[in-house]
């Protein structure tokens, strides 16, 4: 029980694409009965959101309307479910078109502030484990325990092909490679809230590591900051 109630919260994980953070934070929430939170399906919810309106990223004014006053709400138990007014969008967050726009809608300072401002209302609910790209550095900075996942291209990329069901498979794995390097570009570029680690988090290569023993070496450090 005194363990329990001396687990850190909230805890952020962040890392690039396809470096396993959605998987580890579900799995820490699991665990220890929080909220996750993946907020790369808000920033894939505004993508569809502007898509279906018409309005291109270029259309900076017209996102920046639609981001304070998009009707997004967020259903974060230990998966994260994203509903546009009452219709669950969820299912259609990783569609391909979805997938080649968001870097550049995620990219607009407006867009980001809009949807920060509701992650760290999330936060305050409860024990929560959000996971995403700059959860530790301005998210929530001051988080007591920060993680932040990374691995190779190419394991980031058999992941990644795995997802959509092709393992292995040669031309899949090098188009998800190729969306992967684009990805970390402009993750790592853009003026707002660019991807890195914050200093004082835990740093995790996982490109040797199985599912297991990552999970197995988070639960452990969690389990250390509340001893």
């Amino acid at each position: 029980m005194a363990l329990r109630a001396n687990l850190p919260a909230p805890i952020a994980i962040d890392g690039p694409a396809a470096s396993g953070k959605s998987t580890i934070g579900h799995a820490l929430a699991e665990e220890f009965g929080y909220a996750f939170l993946d907020t790369g399906l808000m920033y894939r919810a505004f993508t569809l959101a502007a898509l279906r309106a018409g309005i291109s990223a270029d259309d900076v004014p017209a996102c920046t309307r639609l981001a304070d006053e998009i009707n997004m709400r967020v259903d974060a138990h230990e998966t994260t479910s994203i509903f546009l007014g009452h219709e669950d969008v969820t299912e259609w967050l990783r569609s391909p078109e979805v997938e080649a726009n968001v870097s550049a809608y995620s990219a607009i300072p407006e867009v980001r502030s809009a949807l920060v401002r509701q992650q760290r209302a999330i936060a305050r609910e409860g024990p929560a484990v959000l996971a995403g790209r700059d959860i530790g550095t301005v998210v929530l900075p001051g988080a007591p325990l920060k993680f932040y996942l990374d691995a190779s291209e190419e394991a980031r990329a058999q992941r990644r092909a795995a997802q959509a069901g092709g393992w292995g498979a040669p031309q899949r794995s090098r188009d998800a490679r190729r969306d992967i390097v684009g990805r970390d570009v402009v993750d790592s570029s853009r003026a707002a809230s660019p991807l890195r680690a914050a200093p004082d988090a835990i740093v995790l290569d996982t490109t040797e590591l199985t599912l297991e023993e990552v999970v197995a070496f988070v639960l452990d450090k969690v389990r250390c900051a509340a001893s």
